[in-house]
């Protein structure tokens, strides 16, 4: 497989469409504000392990959720119902990418949200173009997810729990937000079965790069995001 080594000083990389099977695009590079937000606004991600070079990609298929499409069980219904736990949204954004960092994952060994992808991603929540929707039990921070926004498009990046359905609370919340503000799709970049049971799918990546071709000829909602029941 052929691998394009980059300089960090080169800007212009993240504009090409050609990506490996696999879905790696390139390797090198780093993670100013700029560079992340020329990424996503070429439909590719970074993605690699502490130690190693970063590595941009851009699968084929790509997991994308239509807001309207979303298939919330009938538990999480209950759950919504019952209002158990307090939604934020931006009032904890670096302790969700902490906290989506060090809690251990079934099937993982290790995380992707080294130092340096920490600080990034701070800095684009500082730019406004980062966001986070946070779950509380009474006081206690119990769940979250975090991701990047352009245009009507909405980039999930990370999402974790320290207390049973934390995490799908936050995404329900996520999604209603959506629907609210007019996106047109919540990307999930790569499929999980979880996902596909609430109303995820594959499409092609010459689809996933139309539609956020479509979705970047709005507006950016930047800046800190509230929802209505935050208090």
């Amino acid at each position: 497989m052929a691998i394009i080594a980059l300089e960090p000083k080169y800007e212009g990389y993240l504009i090409s469409k050609k990506a490996e099977e696999e879905g790696l695009v390139a390797i090198g590079g780093h993670l100013s504000v700029k560079s992340l937000l020329c990424a996503y606004s070429s439909g590719i991600f970074p993605w690699y392990a502490e130690g190693k070079p970063i590595m941009w990609w851009s699968p084929d298929p790509r997991t994308i959720l239509i807001p309207e499409k979303f298939k919330p069980s009938h538990s999480l219904r209950q759950l919504i119902k019952q209002r158990r736990f307090r939604i934020t949204c931006d009032t904890a954004f670096r302790e969700v990418v902490h906290h989506c960092g060090i809690v251990p994952r079934k099937g993982q060994d290790g995380t992707w949200i080294t130092p340096e992808v920490k600080k990034a991603y701070h800095k684009l929540h500082k730019a406004g173009y980062a966001h986070s929707f946070e779950t509380w039990l009474g006081d206690r921070f119990v769940g979250g997810l975090y991701g990047v926004s352009l245009g009507r498009a909405f980039f999930g990046e990370s999402m974790f729990y320290l207390e049973n359905n934390a995490s799908k609370v936050a995404m329900y919340y996520l999604v209603e937000f959506a629907k609210c503000h007019g996106f047109l799709f919540i990307d999930a970049q790569i499929e999980t079965t979880h996902l596909l049971n609430l109303g995820a799918e594959n499409i092609p990546r010459r689809e996933f790069l139309a539609a956020l071709h479509h979705a970047l000829q709005f507006p950016t909602l930047k800046g800190e995001w509230r929802i209505p029941d935050e208090k």
